[in-house]
């Protein structure tokens, strides 16, 4: 069970959690209480909810929901299901009352672990045959006998454009997901990540509590994300790296709060994903706190992490979320042939991490993969040195009088201005060239910033014809559950 950089793991969940809980270092530090979980007494309380959910006649792989905001319960839940070899159906607390009634049913799960602050909601949104589970009483039934291949994760996709997807992850891939990021972080047992991002998301999950797993590091969790508090929790918890969003890079960008000497010196990096991170953003970000933002890509399909930019020395490119760690990644032209570097297609992704299906979705299972490629759906190119450019997104895309406009650059030239905090391009319907350019933007409090100075900086930088023919003015874009900003939604919003 020891931890290579040159293989994935092998094994399951549970033998990994055994192999951890033979110490007793800490394996969870919960910031709202300071309350701590090492791995020993992480294992025991895992295996007691597995004897719990056995125990009520669930086979192996059934869906087990988990309705939980971070913390020391929703890591038990996870656990406990998977380690009962189970599968964790990790609920989008933020998605909605429908969305998690259609996850609910759609997974057939007849039992929910639920936390009390979201009783009423799982009430209001539960099937008719799914119940309860609070009581974890000790018992010796025998748990079930898990492999590598067995279900272990069930998370559903945003579905902005259309019903979620239920995305299947083994024991393996699940492992894999965490095993990326150590490897491209070279993360150790020294190492204590800072989770401010929801575990019912794929990043948060795989990238701080499976990477933790495999690295033998630490987690030190929040509830959720706050700007006046990041940096001091950073602190107190003696955090070495972070996993967070671009927006939340913007917002402590704007914010008035900074680490202290201590801090800048004992954290090695800070990560982005979910999404592209602006250029602008990120060396204004590394200028003012002195510390490397390493950009990343991930997918729910992929565990997480696909792509990642070398830490320092290594080379970073700014505007590429890097290079391949622990898969592979090739730009497929429409003939399904693979690309040269400098040419665009769309990004694919073969590897120990790749789901195993879409949940009673063949179709789309199907459709999604090329023999063993993953087809992402995302636009980009390699250069020569196997960096990956995104150039865009295939459902985002901006077609305008015939020409692909992405809203990825639109967005960056945006992000020039220091008063935007948030921005996303979009298309609206129009009769002369069938699409038109808008986007909206939140900017921080007090700016007098506006519109028509906004559409001539990109004007100036991207041309007449890609630049915006409007600029909206909101409180807050909308945004998923790990603060990617969907901007599919802003269509209906707007």
């Amino acid at each position: 069970m020891k931890l290579s950089y040159e293989t994935p793991p092998d094994g399951t969940v549970r033998d990994w959690v055994d192999y951890r809980a033979q110490s007793d270092e800490i394996a969870f530090v919960f910031a709202e209480d300071n309350r701590t979980l090492n791995w020993s007494d992480l294992r025991d309380e895992a295996a007691k909810i597995a004897r719990a959910i056995t125990a009520q006649g669930i086979a192996k792989g059934e869906s087990i929901a988990i309705l939980q905001p971070n913390g020391r319960e929703g890591v038990l839940a996870f656990y406990g299901a998977v380690y009962g070899g189970f599968r964790a159906t990790m609920i989008n607390l933020a998605a909605g009352r429908d969305a998690i009634a259609y996850a609910l049913d759609h997974c057939e799960a007849r039992i929910a672990l639920v936390h009390d602050s979201v009783s009423d909601m799982f009430e209001s949104a539960r099937p008719e045959k799914m119940t309860r589970l609070s009581s974890f009483t000790e018992n010796a039934v025998e748990l079930h006998n898990v492999s590598s291949s067995d279900h272990a994760l069930l998370m559903y996709t945003s579905g902005t454009t259309g019903r979620p997807k239920g995305v299947v992850h083994t024991q393996s891939s699940l492992l894999a997901g965490g095993w990326a990021p150590t490897v491209a972080h070279r993360l150790t047992d020294e190492d204590r990540a800072l989770c401010v991002l929801p575990i019912c998301h794929i990043n948060g999950l795989c990238v701080t509590v499976m990477g933790a797993l495999v690295s033998g590091g630490s987690v030190a969790m929040v509830e959720k994300f706050s700007a006046s508090r990041f940096w001091n929790q950073i602190k107190t918890h003696e955090a070495t790296w972070f996993s967070v969003v671009p927006t939340i890079i913007s917002h402590l960008l704007h914010s008035d709060t900074n680490p202290d000497e201590q801090s800048k010196s004992r954290l090695r990096f800070g990560r982005s994903a979910s999404s592209a991170l602006a250029p602008d953003v990120q060396t204004a970000f590394e200028t003012r706190f002195g510390l490397p933002i390493i950009e990343t890509m991930g997918l729910t399909e992929t565990a997480a992490q696909i792509l990642s930019n070398p830490l320092p020395p290594g080379t970073r490119k700014i505007g590429s979320p890097g290079i391949a760690y622990g898969n592979e990644v090739i730009i497929l032209a429409t003939d399904q042939s693979e690309c040269k570097a400098g040419v665009e297609g769309e990004i694919a992704i073969r590897g120990p991490n790749v789901m195993l299906e879409y949940l009673k979705n063949p179709d789309a299972t199907q459709s999604t993969f090329h023999g063993r490629w993953l087809r992402t759906g995302d636009l980009g190119r390699k250069d020569v040195d196997g960096y990956l450019f995104v150039t865009g997104r295939l459902k985002e895309l901006i077609i305008k009088g015939g020409e692909n406009i992405a809203p990825r650059e639109i967005d960056e030239a945006l992000y020039a201005h220091g008063d935007v905090v948030e921005a996303a391009a979009f298309a609206r319907p129009c009769k002369t060239y069938g699409e038109r350019v808008e986007a909206a933007v939140r900017v921080c409090e007090g700016s007098s910033l506006t519109a028509e100075e906004l559409i001539a900086i990109c004007v100036e930088k991207l041309g007449k014809f890609k630049a915006p023919d409007q600029v909206h003015f909101l409180p807050e874009l909308p945004k998923g559950p790990s603060g990617k900003i969907q901007r599919l939604k802003l269509q209906e919003i707007l």
